[in-house]
């Protein structure tokens, strides 16, 4: 039986073992259970293996530490974690191994309440901690961002006697960067004496989780220099490091390496890449790597359906989703995520509704916030602002700011101003610092033009000490990234760009182009608005691209808030004058603005 095992022959393993336990004069030892027990695991036979437990709890044997160990491992395999719960309980005394396998099983399967469970009752026995203990135990405090327990499990291994490997240092880099503790994983990096590409990515990662994007690609370079080369997790994290910068030109770099490393085709790197194409704007290469890879998993197709989304290509998502279907794939949370947003931009509200209320749960998806935020926007941006406000009141999650203010902006967009106010006061109730709230009360006011609304609003500010975010936005042109802010006068060029933004105003006013002087929320002369509108940091970013883009080069332009109103309205004007693809990525997504018209259809 144990030379079948070896050899991946584990049918035959059974076929053996129900041979044997025809013959009255044969029984079965310790030893063979736990080789049968292995054998149903690796063959994923969970209907045999359940009624060999049966079998051995008849025997006596059960108690058997080999036994219970082979238990316990084929259950977690089975990702049956009650099963192997069941046995830890019901069967006294185990050994380290039988606790690696228990907290492993319950990580991994997302069980963290009950791992704890098993950590306290570890914690309370004579039990010696090995290596794979630890890298469990840093693993739950990672998934639990228990920074506490963290520590003190650090604190633990220290004055123990177990040897500080790659896979435990690991694990202890993961944990500091998973709890925003980005210093101490650094501390913990920089103490080793052999780094290999384990190490190095973890640090990497680290750096990544906590928004330190620019150290994450520094750490990179490092690492080349050191000769320690990268394997495709390492590619992983520098792409999706990328994608948070938005430096399209540094992941076409990393793509030309990933050619040449030979990781094209991992699943892992093509997943990256498609975020990262996605989020740098360039949704036709991400496209491309989508139809290129050999392989997806459900990660490949929830990247591809939400950078769909988010570029407001809602047809193409759904289209996709429904390719997914097809092909068999489980949708999870994140595919309904993309779908749902998809939904909202081709006002789908009826299909929506319908993912929301019954699909996700046919395919045993609970709705989460994100869902019902989405469905808020989907009927908000039809119109139903009181459909809206009462599904808000009405699900069965706790709710967030965000939530609530994705249907004050809606009463923005569709000038229902006494809604917004409403919505706003008791938004601001729940969250009195919530900057993005005061800003849409502050514009709703001004396009009431209630000019006292808007001092008391500033008033309110400034007691409760809240400053605004200043909007800034920047281009990359020729491997240069020129960050702009509005009136800025800082660039070596700003008198050209000034020029260029007065030139496009005067040219795209006779296409239609009326400054929106009640997003100026000052109360001044109309002729000294339309100069405040004028220089917004994307206009003057926009200028500066026709100016030094390569021809037929689409213009992208990134901006740290929500896009205004006037600044919308002009680049639709200046993308048909100019004939040029002018993308925007803002604080809440991709606006692809091409021969007068944009991606978002005027909603976002």
């Amino acid at each position: 039986m144990a030379g079948y095992l070896q050899t991946g022959f584990s049918l035959q393993v059974l076929k053996l073992f129900k041979d044997m336990t025809l013959v009255d004069s044969l029984r079965p030892n310790e030893y063979i259970f736990a080789v049968v027990f292995s054998a149903c695991s690796d063959g994923g036979k969970a209907l045999e293996g359940r009624q060999c437990h049966g079998y051995v709890v008849k025997s006596g044997l059960v108690f058997h530490q080999y036994v219970k160990n082979a238990l316990i491992n084929m259950y977690s395999k089975f990702s049956d974690v009650k099963g192997a719960m069941r046995v830890f309980s019901l069967v006294p005394g185990y050994d380290v191994y039988s606790y690696n396998l228990v907290l492993n099983g319950l990580v991994q399967q997302g069980f963290s309440n009950e791992a704890i469970q098993v950590l306290e009752r570890l914690m309370g026995e004579s039990v010696e901690w090995d290596s794979v203990t630890y890298v469990t135990v840093f693993g739950l405090c990672a998934c639990l961002k228990d920074l506490k327990l963290g520590l003190q499990v650090h604190c633990r291994i220290l004055t123990s006697d177990v040897e500080l490997d790659v896979f435990v240092n690991s694990a202890i880099i993961n944990m500091y960067g998973k709890c925003g503790k980005v210093i101490n994983a650094r501390k913990t990096f920089d103490w080793l004496q052999v780094k290999n590409v384990v190490v190095w990515t973890g640090i990497m990662a680290a750096y990544f989780q906590n928004g330190c994007f620019e150290e994450a690609l520094n750490l990179f370079s490092e690492m080349k220099i050191g000769d320690v080369s990268p394997n495709g997790f390492t590619f992983a994290v520098m792409l999706n490091s990328t994608a948070g910068l938005s430096a399209l030109r540094h992941g076409n770099v990393l793509y030309g390496e990933i050619v040449k490393s030979g990781f094209k085709d991992h699943v892992i790197v093509g997943n990256a890449l498609i975020n990262m194409y996605a989020k740098c704007g360039d949704i036709e290469a991400a496209s491309k790597v989508f139809l290129d890879m050999m392989y997806r998993d459900c990660i490949t197709w929830n990247a591809m359906i939400c950078g769909y989304s988010h570029h407001g290509l809602g047809k193409e998502a759904m289209a996709l989703f429904n390719d997914l279907l097809a092909a068999g794939e489980c949708p999870n949370y994140v595919t309904f995520v993309g779908v749902l947003s998809a939904c909202s931009h081709l006002g789908l509200v009826k299909e929506g509704l319908y993912y929301l209320n019954q699909f996700m749960r046919q395919v045993g998806v609970e709705p989460r916030l994100e869902h019902y935020t989405c469905v808020v926007g989907l009927l908000s941006k039809a119109g139903l602002l009181d459909e809206a406000e009462k599904l808000l009141r009405s699900i069965p999650v706790e709710l967030d700011v965000i939530a609530w203010r994705t249907l004050l902006s809606a009463c923005h967009v569709h000038r229902n101003y006494g809604f917004g106010r409403r919505i706003a006061e008791f938004v601001l109730e729940m969250d009195p610092n919530d900057v993005g709230t005061y800003t849409l009360l502050s514009n709703i006011y001004a396009k009431a033009k209630r000019w006292d609304g808007v001092v008391k609003i500033r008033k309110l500010m400034r007691e409760r000490n809240i400053k605004k975010e200043p909007g800034v936005s920047w281009i990359e042109i020729r491997n240069v990234t020129h960050v702009f802010v509005s009136d800025d006068c800082q660039h070596p060029e700003s008198t050209q760009i000034y020029e260029k933004v007065k030139e496009l105003l005067a040219m795209i006013k006779p296409l239609g182009y009326i400054p929106d002087v009640t997003a100026v929320l000052h109360d001044v002369e109309e002729e000294q608005k339309e100069d405040y509108l004028s220089y917004h940091s994307e206009k003057l970013a926009i200028a500066y691209g026709l100016m030094h883009a390569p021809l037929e080069a689409p213009i992208r332009v990134f901006k740290n808030l929500r896009m205004c109103e006037d600044c919308h309205s002009a680049a639709k004007l200046i993308s048909k004058l100019t004939n040029s693809m002018i993308i925007v990525r803002d604080a809440n997504r991709f606006h692809s603005f091409q021969n007068g018209c944009c991606s978002c259809a005027d909603y976002w």
